[in-house]
C-alpha cells in the first residue's frame, strides 16, 4: 500500500544476479517512493526473491543492450516520474531530502528531468575529487519527456525534451568492492571501445595513444584535485590513464595483428 507521504515516483532498477547488492539499494528508497520496479535479465541467483521480499515488483526483461533494456524497464513504471538506479547504488538521506524539496516545488512538472552528484566508495573512503566526483548523473526522468538514448552498446545517457534541474544530495555508488574488481573492468571496457570505433570507422592514432593517457592522469590528479583523495585518488588517476592506453593499444592490435609465419 502506498503511503500518502510517498513521493509520486517509481524507482526502476535493471539488474542481473544482484542478490547481494539489491537489499542496500532497495532499503535506501523503501517507505518514501510510490513504487519500486526491478527488471531482471538472465538472472540465476535469488535476486527475484530478495526484491519481492523488500516490496519491489519484479519483471523479467530480455537483455537488449544497455540503452534498449533500460528503456524497456522504464516502460514498466506506472508513475510519470521515474528514479533510475543501479543495484550497486543507494539514495543517500541528503538525496531523499533534495527529491522531496524538488517535488514540493510548484514548477517541478516544467522539468523533463533532474540530475545530482554521484559519489563512489573506493577502498577506504568516499571519493570527492578527480574524474569520479561530482559525476552529475541525470537519473530522475519525467516519462514522455525523457528516455535513454546515446550509444546502444555502452555509455547510454538520458535524453530530455525540456529543461533539467540540478539537485544537491549524493547518489552513493558502490561500484568496486575491491581494487581487483576495478582492474577486471579494464578489458571489458576496452572491448566496447573497440566495437564503437569499428562501428564509426575510427582508426588507431599514435598521438591519441600517447597524449590521452597523459591528459587523463593530469586532469584527474592535478586539475580536478585527485591528490586530495590520498592513495585511492592516485590509483584512480593512474588506472584511468592506463585504461585509456589499453583501449588505444587494443585498437592498434586489431589493425596490425598478424599470425606468425611458419
Amino acid at each position: 500500500m502506498v503511503s500518502p507521504s510517498s513521493l509520486p515516483l517509481s524507482v526502476v532498477i535493471v539488474a542481473k544476479n544482484e542478490a547481494r547488492t539489491l537489499p542496500r539499494c532497495l532499503a535506501s528508497v523503501q517507505g518514501w517512493v510510490a513504487e519500486t520496479v526491478v527488471a531482471l535479465n538472465d538472472t540465476t541467483d535469488d535476486s527475484a526473491a530478495v526484491a519481492q521480499a523488500l516490496g519491489a515488483k519484479v519483471h523479467h526483461v530480455a537483455w537488449q543492450g544497455y540503452r534498449d533494456t533500460k528503456n524497456a524497464a522504464l516502460a514498466l513504471a506506472s508513475h510519470p516520474w521515474v528514479l533510475s538506479l543501479d543495484a550497486d547504488e543507494e539514495a543517500s538521506p541528503a538525496l531523499h531530502d533534495a527529491l522531496t524539496a524538488f517535488f514540493a516545488r510548484p514548477d517541478h512538472d516544467q522539468f523533463a528531468g533532474a540530475r545530482f552528484p554521484r559519489k563512489v566508495w573506493f577502498i577506504d573512503r568516499w571519493i570527492t575529487h578527480g574524474d569520479w566526483y561530482p559525476d552529475l548523473s541525470l537519473r530522475l526522468l519525467q516519462r514522455g519527456r525523457a528516455r535513454w538514448g546515446g550509444d546502444a552498446i555502452v555509455h547510454e545517457k538520458v535524453e530530455c525534451d525540456g529543461p533539467v534541474a540540478t539537485l544537491t544530495g549524493d547518489l552513493h555508488h558502490y561500484s568496486f568492492p575491491t581494487l581487483a574488481s576495478h582492474v577486471a573492468k579494464i578489458n571489458p571496457f576496452a572491448d566496447l571501445f573497440v566495437r564503437q570505433q569499428q562501428d564509426k570507422g575510427g582508426r588507431f592514432s599514435l598521438f591519441a595513444a600517447i597524449f590521452r593517457p597523459f591528459w587523463r592522469f593530469f586532469r584527474a590528479y592535478v586539475l580536478k584535485l585527485g591528490f586530495l583523495d590520498g592513495f585511492p585518488g592516485f590509483y584512480i588517476a593512474w588506472a584511468t590513464a592506463f585504461g585509456a592506453f589499453v583501449r588505444y593499444s587494443r585498437l592498434h592490435e586489431l589493425e596490425n595483428r598478424r599470425d606468425p609465419k611458419p
